[in-house]
């Protein structure tokens, strides 16, 4: 009996101890044939070797300036500028680490005991995921369905993923690659672009309370957000969290910790999109040429196809300076606004009927109204994306809407008739800037107009304006050339006329001096300096204007300029990046050098994609190029160009309206030139010194559009305090190494320079205040 009974509690035991194991062993069993099952495909597919070390991921395209900073990118739906681990902060890793997962460095991808711990817990106390696990989300499974059965094969999914980027990553690249993927919302896609977007700063540059921030963020992006008007608050308190975690496992002093969470969250936002940001007009520009360039069938990847300059990563870098940039869009935010309120001012007694056009027939006004509209983005939303009629459109032009409009104090909301803004836009001056060094033809600075978002046509390459005054040194540098003529050499100051038929003339040609006829002799470089129409009239007689037209052709004018004599007092329409390279070549001892904007282009790996070859012509010689940069010297010293240098016109009224920073008492060598074109619709000013050549235009989209007083509408007025500003600011930084010496001499120079001062006639008073370059064509 005892024994039959020891038997049967022996079975018993063994019949337990078999269901024990059978419930121990038959999830194990279980899980390892689903892992099992799910690791061959079973479940769907899962990357294989070539996609975990190459995950797909749009990379934004990079706009890189010379000083190694980035001006922007290119991206049609992800900003993501990839960083490496060891651009990342380390207390940006301990935050991650403390709050995402504590044992990351001791785990192989799955932590089993949190994974345990949020399964009994119902996932009330967080999640189990690892950072692999996120990434391997991120990455590849997407969000989790809200589907039970379809979220765990998903979950399955990221323990396999997670465990084969642990075979394939360190850990440290684990963590980059996570922080690079993440979606921080408002366009910060990765860390850098969250760095840059939120704080104004590159990774690196982190504080211990920006990296809180951020990885705060990393729960939920969309609900933890510190934009004032989305979850400052929440993002708070979620920061202090995670403050509080760094202190708990040692990686922050809880004295510090306790400090840091009284802080507000010192957001320096800084949206990055293609219509904010520094030198938007070259961004957009540049975006043209790449296109262009992708669809070069010399550039292509090695498997044939074209780069994607949205998502392929390409790192483009610039000739643009940025330091450089910064100061020149600037100085035209110092000077604009002042040009602006002076001109609204003086144009409020325009008739209602006519503003803002001076000198139109109603019939010219309503004729350019409705060009404007036809060429406007909302025409062409309407017209090209919905479909609708002409009449319906023109109608809607003059129906109230809400819209945004631009203003020098700010952007204001308000609501308006599309036509009354049309009229409204119209209204104001425009800059066109462009920076470059002579030698090499580096482009340094662009800026295309005053807000890109408002005003999108680039008065840089796209504009083309008519240039006055500017014009004249080509006429004399060609005369210069031919005849070897000397600044001192003189020329009667009276009335000169080419005649009829002669050169094509039509008619009698009989230019006129803004400030009457002297009767005086004058030097060449007396002349230059005051813009005496009548002595550039004789110099192009003598030798012809096709001459002077081939001359400008060969220094970048693309313009196809008619060999007629009026070209002399710049009657061509030429856009200020052409210009900028054309006076470019005398500073370059008369070899012209073409405007470069890319040094190179690699692509996401490093490799070279594209590198820039200067592309130069000798145009004329070192001899006569020096002759004309100091004729142009004359302009600064007593023509034009004098308020660079004395402050002899500060009570004038002008100066205390418009001129920004006066007086600017330039010390050093100068070389430039004012322009100011008929009726003041055009102010120019291009300025030189040995390394450096800026141009500068003002003026507003129409040319009935100005001021109808050439003290306010002259080039010396609109444009040439921009550059003043401009260069003031870049003599102050020593470190952007712009020359302050005087232009260097040619070995040999057979032509007289010294003149005797009672020759040089330069210290006329009517010809200090005013650019006397009105064109009487």
């Amino acid at each position: 009996m005892k024994r039959n009974q020891k038997i049967k509690s022996k079975n018993n035991f063994r019949q337990f101890s078999f269901i024990l194991w059978a419930l121990f062993l038959f999830p194990v069993f279980f899980i390892s044939t689903i892992f099992y099952f799910a690791s061959i495909g079973g479940l769907g597919d899962l990357p294989n070797l070539e996609v975990l070390e190459n995950p797909k991921t749009n990379l934004a395209s990079e706009i890189i300036s010379s000083d190694n900073r980035t001006l922007g990118k290119f991206y049609f739906k992800d900003n993501r500028t990839p960083v490496t681990f060891d651009e990342l902060p380390k207390h940006l890793i301990e935050a991650l680490i403390s709050t995402e997962d504590i044992r990351f460095y001791s785990h192989s991808g799955i932590d089993f005991k949190r994974t345990l711990s949020a399964i009994i817990k119902l996932g009330t106390d967080g999640g189990g995921s690892t950072i692999s696990q996120q990434l391997a989300k991120q990455l590849f499974t997407g969000e989790g369905s809200r589907n039970i059965f379809k979220r765990v094969i998903q979950k399955v999914k990221e323990y396999i993923i997670a465990i084969r980027l642990e075979s394939y990553y360190t850990k440290d690249e684990i963590i980059a690659q996570y922080l690079n993927i993440y979606d921080f919302n408002n366009n910060a896609d990765g860390i850098r672009s969250a760095s840059r977007i939120y704080f104004g700063k590159e990774p690196i540059d982190l504080s211990i309370n920006d990296s809180a921030i951020l990885v705060a963020m990393l729960k939920n992006s969309s609900l933890y957000n510190p934009r004032p008007n989305r979850n400052p608050q929440g993002v708070k308190n979620r920061r202090n969290i995670v403050l509080g975690q760094m202190s708990k496992y040692g990686y922050l002093d809880k004295i510090v910790a306790d400090s840091l969470k009284l802080q507000p969250l010192n957001l320096n936002y800084s949206p990055e999109s293609h219509r904010e940001g520094i030198a938007t007009y070259f961004r957009e520009f540049l975006r043209s040429y790449m296109k262009d360039w992708i669809n070069d069938e010399s550039n292509r990847k090695s498997d044939g196809t074209k780069y994607n300059l949205n998502s392929d990563g390409l790192k483009i870098y610039t000739t643009i300076n940025y330091t450089m940039q910064e100061f020149a869009e600037n100085a035209v935010a110092n000077h604009m606004p002042r040009l602006q309120k002076e001109f609204f001012l003086q144009s409020k007694n325009i008739n209602k009927n006519s503003y803002p056009f001076r000198n139109l027939r109603k019939n010219e006004i309503e004729n350019l109204i409705n060009s404007s509209i036809r060429r406007s983005e909302r025409w062409r939303k309407m017209k090209y994306d919905l479909g609708k009629k002409d009449k319906e459109i023109i109608e809607s032009f003059y129906e109230p809407v809400e819209m945004t409009i631009f203003s020098w104090q700010g952007e204001i909301d308000t609501i308006m008739k599309p036509i009354d803004s049309l009229k409204y836009y119209k209204s104001f001056l425009r800059p066109g800037f462009m920076s470059m060094d002579p030698l090499n033809g580096h482009i340094k600075a662009w800026v295309g107009g005053m807000n890109y978002k408002h005003f999108q046509y680039d008065m840089v390459k796209m504009g083309k304006r008519q240039i006055g005054s500017t014009f004249k040194p080509f006429v004399y540098a060609a005369a210069i050339d031919q005849l070897k003529l000397s600044p001192c050499d003189t020329f009667p100051d009276s009335q000169y006329c080419i005649e009829k038929n002669k050169y094509g003339n039509l008619k009698e040609w009989c230019p006129k001096n803004s400030g009457g006829f002297y009767g005086k002799t004058r030097t060449l470089k007396g002349s230059l300096a005051s813009s005496v129409n009548t002595v550039t009239a004789r110099l192009i007689d003598r030798i012809g204007p096709i001459t002077v037209a081939n001359l400008a052709n060969n220094l970048g004018i693309s313009e196809k300029i008619p060999p007629l004599p009026s070209i002399a007092l710049g009657t061509s329409d030429i856009s200020v990046y052409e210009m900028v390279a054309a006076y470019a070549t005398f500073a370059n001892k008369g070899v012209y050098t073409q405007p470069v904007f890319i040094e190179r282009i690699e692509d996401k790996n490093g490799t070279i994609l594209y590198l820039n070859k200067a592309v130069t012509r000798d145009v004329i010689s070192e001899e006569s190029a020096y002759v004309t940069v100091n004729l142009l010297e004359g302009v600064t010293k007593s023509g034009s160009g004098t308020r660079l240098r004395t402050k002899s016109s500060a009570n004038n009224p002008i100066f205390k309206k418009i001129i920004t920073g006066y007086p600017y008492e330039f010390k050093n060598s100068i070389a430039g030139k004012t322009g100011t074109t008929q009726n003041q619709s055009d102010g120019w000013f291009i300025g030189m010194v040995p390394n450096l050549v800026t141009g500068v235009w003002v003026g507003a989209e129409d040319r009935s559009v100005r001021f109808n007083n050439i003290s306010y509408g002259q080039g010396a007025s609109l444009a040439l305090p921009i550059w003043a500003l401009y260069m003031k600011e870049i003599y102050n930084d020593s470190t952007l190494n712009v020359s302050s010496q005087d232009f260097e001499k040619p070995s040999k120079l057979n032509i007289r320079l010294s003149c005797s001062e009672n020759n040089l006639q330069e210290n006329n008073s009517s010809y200090n205040s005013v650019d006397l370059s009105d064109v009487d064509f």
